[in-house]
C-alpha cells in the first residue's frame, strides 16, 4: 500500500498543506503520519481484504520496517509472518535520533573515503565546486529559485554514498558540473544541466513529507530538537565544506539527515519551516513500540540486516532484533541498504527460505 501522505495515498506536498490555514494547523495535520497511524490503516485495509479477518504477512523495507515492528507492537494478531530488509528501528523510549546520527554519522564518513578513493579525481572536481559557491554570497540560485551553497552541495551524500550504483551516479552528476568554455577568457560557471540533476536528485519538491517528519520517526514523548545538526556540530570541523576546500582536504557529504537551514535553502521546504520548527519541539509524539509485547512475540519474523547499511544502523538493527522474541537475523555484506531493489529473488528467496526452515538454525 502507498503509506498516508505518498504515492496515491493523499499525497502531501506544499501546495496542498497550503490549504491549511497556519503552519501550528499544519504541523498538526503532520503529526498523524508516523507509523502508528500507518498501522491503523494498513489493519483497516486488511478487514476489507483479507477473507474473514485472517492475518496477512507483511514485507517491511527500510522505514517499511520501522512500521512492521510498530505493527508487532500494536496488532499482532493482524500479522501472519513478518519480512524486513534494512528495517530494524531503535525500540527505546525518548527521542533515539541522536544515537542513530552519531552511529550513522561514522558509516557516512567511511563511505565518503570509499566514494573518493572510487574516483579521486572528484577530490578536485568537488573542492572547486565549494569554492566556485562560496565566492557567490549566498550560493547560487536554483532552477526552483532556492540557493546551493556548499553545505547544500553535501546533501549529494543521501543518495549517493548509500545504495547500489550510487557512487557511479554521483560521480556522473560531478562530469556535468561545469559549462563548457566556449570563448578564451570567459568566467567559469556551473552548469544549469547540474543544477538540475542536483534538485532531482533530493527530490524534496514531490516527497516534502520525509524532510519535514524524517526526525519524529524517532521520538517517543520526546522532542528531537534538530538532533542531526547538533550530531554534526559535536564532530566539528570534520563536515565543514568551505574549511575542507581551503585546506585541501576532501569535501564530505552528509546522509540520512534533515538539517533546519534546509528550509531556507531549498524552495519546496520554505513553505513548511514554520511547521518542521513545531515539529521538532514537540515532546507529546505517542510511543511507537511495546517491548513487553516484542519481548512475548510469537509471530515468525526474519530480518536481512545489511552490515554496512548507511541508513539503519548495523549495531542498532542488531539491539534491536535481540530484543524481539524468535526473529531470525541474515546479516550480509552483499548488499548495501538497497538489497531488496539490487537483488528482490535472491534476498526474498534468502528469507522466504528461513521462514519455511529451508535455511536450518545453526
Amino acid at each position: 500500500m502507498d503509506q498516508r501522505g505518498t504515492g496515491l495515498s493523499t499525497p502531501l506536498t506544499a501546495q496542498s498543506m497550503a490549504q491549511l490555514e497556519s503552519a501550528k494547523e499544519e504541523a498538526s495535520y503532520l503529526q498523524h503520519f508516523r507509523a502508528d497511524n500507518i498501522v491503523r490503516d494498513a489493519e483497516l485495509i486488511r478487514s476489507f481484504l483479507v477473507p474473514n479477518g485472517e492475518p496477512w504477512s507483511v514485507l517491511g523495507q527500510s522505514y517499511g520496517g520501522f512500521c512492521a515492528i510498530t505493527y508487532l507492537s500494536m496488532a499482532p494478531t493482524g500479522l501472519r509472518h513478518v519480512i524486513l530488509t534494512g528495517g530494524l528501528p531503535p525500540l527505546d523510549g525518548g527521542c533515539s535520533a541522536e544515537a542513530v546520527y552519531r552511529a550513522c554519522f561514522k558509516r557516512v564518513l567511511i563511505q565518503n573515503f570509499k566514494y573518493y578513493e572510487r574516483f579521486p579525481q572528484d577530490e578536485e572536481v568537488v573542492r572547486e565546486v565549494v569554492l566556485y559557491l562560496a565566492e557567490n554570497e549566498g550560493g547560487v540560485t536554483l532552477p526552483s529559485g532556492g540557493r546551493l551553497t556548499p553545505r547544500g552541495l553535501q546533501l549529494l551524500g543521501l543518495s549517493g554514498l548509500g545504495s547500489s550504483g550510487g557512487f557511479e551516479r554521483l560521480h556522473y552528476i560531478f562530469e556535468r558540473a561545469w559549462d563548457p568554455i566556449l570563448v578564451s577568457g570567459a568566467k567559469k560557471q556551473l552548469s544549469y544541466t547540474f543544477l538540475r540533476m542536483y534538485e532531482n536528485w533530493l527530490d524534496f519538491g514531490t516527497n516534502p513529507l520525509y524532510a519535514v517528519m524524517q526526525e519524529s520517526i524517532y521520538c517517543q514523548a520526546a522532542a528531537s530538537k534538530w538532533a542531526a545538526q547538533r550530531v554534526r556540530e559535536e564532530m566539528g570541523v570534520q563536515f565543514e565544506a568551505l574549511l575542507s576546500a581551503r585546506k585541501s582536504a576532501p569535501v564530505l557529504f552528509t546522509g540520512e539527515m534533515v538539517f533546519p537551514w534546509m528550509f531556507d535553502e531549498i524552495a519546496a521546504l520554505r513553505p513548511l519551516k514554520e511547521a518542521a520548527y513545531i515539529l521538532a519541539d514537540k515532546v507529546d509524539w505517542p510511543y511507537l513500540y511495546n517491548k513487553e509485547v516484542l519481548r512475548m512475540n510469537k509471530v515468525p519474523v526474519v530480518a536481512a540486516v545489511f552490515y554496512e547499511d548507511m541508513y539503519v544502523n548495523f549495531n542498532i538493527s542488531e539491539a534491536t532484533a535481540s530484543r524481539i522474541a524468535g526473529i531470525r537475523v541474515w546479516v550480509t555484506n552483499e548488499y548495501m541498504h538497497s538489497g531488496l531493489r539490487e537483488d528482490g529473488v535472491h534476498v526474498l528467496d534468502q528469507l522466504l527460505g528461513m521462514l519455511k526452515g529451508k535455511h536450518l538454525l545453526r
